[in-house]
């Protein structure tokens, strides 16, 4: 079952360190946004194959917004 990786905060996509395709371990860093001049890892909730990046560098994302999915 896929596992939609969501933003816990309203931010900008400042670096994306993985690629569809990777295996993930649980807690291994997905994507780094940048909120409030704070850089905020994303971490992999789950272990699993990173199926799909929804997002771009440079992207504003709203809390909520669906980053990723894992399956």
């Amino acid at each position: 079952m896929a596992t939609e990786v969501e933003a816990q905060i309203t931010g900008n996509i400042w670096k994306i360190e993985t690629a569809a395709g990777d295996a993930l371990g649980e807690g291994d860093i997905i994507l780094i946004m940048e909120s409030m001049k704070m850089e905020i890892p994303v971490e992999a909730p789950c272990a699993g194959r990173l199926t799909e990046i929804r997002v771009a560098e440079g992207d504003n994302v709203e809390e909520g917004a669906v980053l990723a999915v894992i399956d």
